[in-house]
């Protein structure tokens, strides 16, 4: 491997939020011919979906039209790739999707979805499959090759360089994973992250009204609009919830990331 793609993961494994570990993988992934990326990531998974799309990160470099139809609007559940993802772990080119298609192996939905992005030019590309500890945890990777980059150029690259893109593929999301997911659907004051995290370390409320200055009532407060912003029920599940999204014990930056 060489010495530049070492400093890259370096410096992927150094970011300080998800924005900046994504922007420096997707920079190398554009250097490749893969300008368009598209990048999913659930802590919340259930046998048959991905859980509470409010709850999965996704990110891409795609146009806002294309991520209000493939994210907003569910199109990226119908696509053969998705499938893929779910089912496996690793990384593949394009050209099976291809081959599928043509030999009518796709299901109706899976043939639609293949239909729509040739209309739009996304005929090659690749995916990465992200293997995780967890049976609730799934992340996923794709790259949408740049126009006029065939779906045959597509698996030379793959050939030559795949050490290399899984590498970065891999860096990015281990560190991406240990971030703090921040959101504006999901955001937590200063003060709901203080409350949840002495609760999480085992203090009463009268407890956390004392370490905090503040009174009980005013503890409870923080806590009910921590558990509103969090979309559960209990505090127990708002301390889980707030740790599996990283977004308690952290340090976090004082901006909220765009577009969570």
């Amino acid at each position: 491997m060489s010495d530049t793609i070492l400093a890259l993961l370096n410096r992927i494994a150094a970011a300080s939020s998800i924005d900046e570990a994504w922007e420096r993988a997707t920079g190398y992934f554009a250097s490749l011919g893969f300008s368009r990326a598209n990048y999913g990531f659930t802590r919340f998974k259930h046998l048959k979906t991905i859980g509470d799309p409010e709850d999965a990160l996704f990110l891409t470099t795609c146009d806002a039209d294309y991520v209000k139809r493939y994210f907003q609007g569910g199109f990226y559940s119908k696509t053969p790739v998705f499938r893929w993802a779910e089912h496996n772990s690793g990384a593949c080119t394009w050209s099976w999707v291809k081959e599928a298609f043509e030999a009518g192996r796709l299901s109706p939905e899976e043939a639609e979805a293949v239909r729509q992005n040739a209309a739009l030019g996304i005929v090659a590309g690749m995916s990465v499959s992200f293997p995780e500890v967890s049976s609730r945890s799934k992340g996923a990777l794709g790259l949408i090759a740049d126009p006029g980059i065939t779906p045959a150029r597509v698996d030379e690259i793959f050939a030559t360089r795949k050490d290399e893109i899984m590498a970065v593929a891999n860096m990015m999301h281990l560190t991406i994973v240990h971030l703090p997911q921040l959101s504006r659907h999901r955001a937590l004051s200063p003060r709901q992250r203080e409350a949840l995290e002495w609760v999480a370390d085992g203090k009463t409320t009268q407890d956390v009204a004392l370490l905090m200055g503040v009174s009980p009532a005013m503890v409870e407060k923080h806590l009910r609009l921590a558990r509103e912003a969090l979309a559960v029920e209990t505090t127990a599940q708002a301390v889980a919830k707030g740790a599996l999204l990283n977004m308690i014990f952290q340090r976090l930056p004082e901006v909220a990331q765009a577009a969570r």
